[in-house]
Formats: structure tokens, C-alpha cells, sequence
């Protein structure tokens, strides 16, 4: 086949590491792949089309914040409306460069959702497939009424003119089927179980020595640092918790985001200033370097939409590495962790549940142990290898074997 995969986002920011790997793994079963993708940066962009993993990559256009650094910038609302005409021309024109028997859509949100109404229904006459992977109304920054109008529209009508959906949970294919939408395949996030390994000790060794980590035990989080869903701030509130019944222990945070100066104004007024150490934005390259610095990862959550829609990549990538995770209990987290043989789960939205599961595992080391070793198996289900075959029955039931037959030969 020839598929084609309408991003909304970069091959390294969270959607990307969703989608990218299941277009390799397409890609190694011998179809044409291609991803239509916009950037971060576009200006800045060195390379705007090339093969990465035998996947053709075009970034076709803007994403909606400019993410350069640590801090996302974002548009004004005629800045704002400038990049969405952008991208949209730039994923039409994606779309008409790129015959294919398949079109899929990372994220229904306006950008690809316009691309694929006028230039995958009308122009190129082929159904398109939809990937849901979060509420998009409530998992975005999206501080105006009609922005909110306008990303609910599209989430509300996308799948319903799909010819099928994937999905990452099963809050989202309940969704699915209550509104009718068929078929859906259920396909939670993975990991590259060949690449996503901790470097040597001796590199670990320097690396806790340059952040200044050594002689205590560490807790992270690897993630964006957006509040509107991602409750970072739960995490520190536990920590001060943590950092009273355990003075020499450390909190790592992985990653930046457009709430990074709240949370550094957090961390100070609650005098842990010298007890957090955030690193910023990090390639996603980077990321089990430091996750495997930490005797355990916190995914902090509360039970809400956004929670309960999410399957997170660092939960299963933790796990990959064998440091033991701990999270609240919403969602699918707990059909991940296995009811909790292979990592802890705690109530949702509570700091002094989080603390006290953080500090019955720092000082339980046989118990981290166990977890590690039961979540690294449980990872090993989880490779994008696996899901990606999951994936690619929503073009069998939605198009029917004859046809794709007929395509692939």
C-alpha cells in the first residue's frame, strides 16, 4: 500500500513519537510511507524534505506555538490565523503531491481535517482514517471560546466521515462507538524496545555528576510542562512531602514547556530550590539518559478527561528501562501496570497519596526491584512492532481485504 499520514505536529514532540514509529513499521512491512507533518520552527527548519527509516518526511507547514527552546511562543490571534492558512494550503498541497491508497490523519484538529475533506474527498476521491489519541478541546491551551468551538467541531465530525479510527484508549473507543464511528482499532502507545536503552554506567556516572544528582536517591518526570494537561504542579506539591520525610532525595524534570517559569516560581516558594533540577527541552533522543538516572518516574494525573484519554509514552518508556513507575489511577493506566504488579498506582489528583507512595518505594528497594523487572516485561508487549500490526487492520475492515489486495499488487 501507499499510505500517506497527515500530522499535526513534529516527528519529535509526543504525537510524533506516536506516529512516526508505526510509519516505520509500516514502512518495514514493505509499504510506501510518507508523513505530511509541520514544525515547530519552520523558519528555522534545516530540512524540510527528506527519508528517515525508509519514511518519506515533508514538513508542509507551521504548528500552531513556536517551540525553539525551553518556552513555546505563541501567535496572536492574526498571527494565529496566518500560520493555520499556512499549514492548511501546505497540507492540501501535501496531499495532492501524494497519490495514495491511504490517508490517515494524526489528531482530528482543522489543519489536516480541511486538507483531507477538500483534497482527500473531493479532489483525490479516497476515503481517510482518523487516529484519536486525546480530547483535543481540553488537552490544548486554548484560551478563546471559538478556538475551543472550532477544535470541537472537528473532533466532533472527523471521525464520524472516516472511513475508521484508531485509537489509544478504551475511554476513546467508547467514545468512538457511542458516536457511531466504525470500525476502530485500539492501539495504546509503545516503545522502541531496540533503541530506547539506558547508556553505559560510566556515562550515567557523569551526567549525575554534571547535574549535581549523586548521593541521594531521584524521582522524575519526563514531559511537557503544560498545566492545562499535564499537573506538574501535583507532583511538586507531593515532593515537598517527600523532600521533608527524605532529605537527600532530588527531583529530576525532563522536558519544557510553556509553563516551565510557574513551575521554577513553584519550586522556589516552596524553598526546593535546591532539590529540583529541571533541564529544559531535550531532544526526545536524550530522554532515557535521564530517565535512567532515577530510582523511580512519576506520571502525575487527575481524573479528568484529559487523564482519561491519554495512553502516556512515559509511562512505557520507564517501564522499557526498568525504573519503576508511579501514577494515579485513571484510565488504562491501571490494565498497563498490570492492577499494579508492574508499577504503583495511587489515587488521582492527591499530593499526599503520591508522597507516600514515592516514599514507600525510595525506601523499599527489593520492592523496585520487583516492579522493574515485572515492567520491563509488561513493556515488552508494548513494542511499536506489535501495535503497528493492530493498526494496520483498520484498513482491512475499512476497505476491505479485496481492494487492498488489489492496491498492494
Amino acid at each position: 500500500m501507499r499510505v500517506t499520514l497527515m500530522m499535526v505536529a513534529s516527528l519529535d514532540r509526543p504525537a510524533g513519537r506516536r506516529y512516526f514509529p508505526i510509519a516505520r513499521a509500516l514502512a518495514r512491512r514493505g509499504h510506501q510511507v510518507r508523513v505530511l507533518a509541520l514544525h515547530p520552527d519552520l523558519a528555522s527548519c534545516p530540512r524540510r524534505r527528506f527519508t528517515q527509516d525508509g519514511v518519506e518526511v515533508w514538513y508542509v507547514g507551521q504548528m500552531h506555538a513556536r517551540k525553539a527552546g525551553s518556552v513555546p511562543g505563541r501567535f496572536g490571534p492574526l498571527g494565529l490565523l496566518r500560520v493555520l492558512a499556512g499549514s492548511t494550503l501546505g497540507m492540501i498541497w501535501g496531499v495532492i503531491c501524494s497519490p495514495s491508497d491511504v490517508y490517515h490523519l494524526g489528531k482530528p484538529q482543522p489543519v489536516n481535517g480541511v486538507a483531507a475533506l477538500l483534497a482527500v474527498r473531493l479532489l483525490r476521491r479516497r476515503p481517510f482514517y482518523v487516529d484519536c489519541d486525546d480530547d483535543e478541546v481540553r488537552g490544548n491551551r486554548l484560551p478563546a471560546a471559538w478556538q475551543r468551538a472550532v477544535f470541537g467541531f472537528w473532533q466532533w465530525l472527523l471521525p464520524r466521515l472516516a472511513a475508521g479510527a484508531t485509537v489509544n484508549t478504551r475511554h476513546l473507543a467508547a467514545e468512538m462507538a457511542r458516536a457511531g464511528v466504525a470500525p476502530v482499532a485500539l492501539v495504546p502507545n509503545g516503545v522502541d524496545l531496540d533503541r530506547f536503552l539506558a547508556p553505559p554506567a560510566p556515562q550515567l556516572d557523569a551526567m549525575r555528576a554534571a547535574l549535581g544528582l549523586t548521593g541521594g536517591p531521584v524521582v522524575a518526570y519526563a514531559g511537557s510542562l503544560a498545566l492545562q494537561n499535564h499537573p506538574v504542579d501535583l507532583l511538586i506539591d507531593a515532593f515537598a512531602q517527600v523532600a521533608a520525610a527524605m532529605p537527600a532525595a532530588a527531583l529530576l524534570i525532563i522536558g519544557g514547556g510553556e509553563d516551565l517559569p510557574l513551575l521554577q516560581e513553584r519550586v522556589a516558594r516552596a524553598g526546593l530550590r535546591d532539590r529540583v533540577y529541571f533541564t529544559g527541552q531535550v531532544h526526545y533522543q536524550a530522554v532515557p539518559a535521564y530517565l535512567a538516572l532515577a530510582d523511580l518516574s512519576v506520571d502525575p494525573v487527575r481524573d479528568d478527561p484529559v487523564a482519561r484519554a491519554r495512553s502516556p509514552l512515559k509511562l512505557i518508556e520507564s517501564m522499557a528501562l526498568g525504573v519503576p513507575v508511579v501514577t494515579g489511577d485513571v484510565g488504562d493506566r491501571a490494565e498497563l501496570l498490570a492492577g499494579g504488579a508492574a508499577g504503583a498506582l495511587v489515587r488521582p489528583g492527591d499530593a499526599r497519596a503520591l508522597a507516600e507512595a514515592i516514599i514507600g518505594l525510595l525506601g523499599d528497594a527489593p520492592r523496585r526491584q520487583a516492579l522493574a523487572a515485572a515492567g520491563r516485561e509488561r513493556a515488552s508487549a508494548y513494542g511499536w512492532e506489535q501495535l503497528a500490526d493492530t493498526w494496520a487492520t483498520v484498513y482491512i475492515r475499512g476497505c476491505g481485504r479485496s481492494e487492498l489486495s488489489h492496491k498492494k499488487a
